[in-house]
């Protein structure tokens, strides 16, 4: 019976060490997180530079979205609408659409204002999507006046306690 057993352990250990070649292995740790200092971000359509300064005392909410992420467009959309009105977070919504006229439409069919947004054509490969280590559903990020993350992913009912 012993026999017969140790050659079967043999196949399954053989066979869950290759099954584990093929897992793929994820990155566990995040790219920026509260505390980091905020990467300058440059973006390839028109070679723009976004200004993340904002005054003393005052915040910026770095906001990615694209037009086919619909998660990420609509979180994108509630945070602007809810800083309309505030005097002391400057929002920039930076769209990772590869395709002019989906940035426009989105925009338009949002109702954002066009001065906060911008658009990065470059998508998932270009510099922008890789510093901030985005990945699917995107994220946005609260940057105090000295360029420090100060949160990640905010919701619009989070922004409150900012905004007073």
């Amino acid at each position: 019976m012993i026999k017969s057993v140790k050659p079967i352990f043999v196949v399954l250990v053989f066979s869950s060490l290759i099954s584990f070649s093929f897992i793929e292995k994820k990155d566990p740790t995040e790219k920026l997180v509260p505390g980091d200092k905020t990467p300058i971000p440059a973006l390839e359509f028109e070679t723009q530079t976004l200004d993340l300064c904002a005054n003393d005392g005052k915040y910026t909410l770095l906001s990615f979205w694209a037009g086919y992420d619909a998660v990420s467009r609509m979180k994108n959309a509630e945070l602007c609408h809810a800083l309309q009105n505030s005097d002391r977070i400057k929002m920039i919504s930076v769209s990772i659409d590869c395709y002019e006229s989906v940035f426009h439409a989105a925009v338009k069919q949002d109702r954002l204002k066009q001065s906060c947004c911008y658009m990065e054509t470059g998508g998932k490969t270009s510099e922008v999507f890789k510093k901030f280590g985005l990945r699917d559903g995107f994220a946005n990020y609260l940057i105090d006046s000295n360029g420090v993350i100060v949160a990640k992913n905010v919701t619009a009912g989070e922004l409150t306690s900012y905004m007073n």
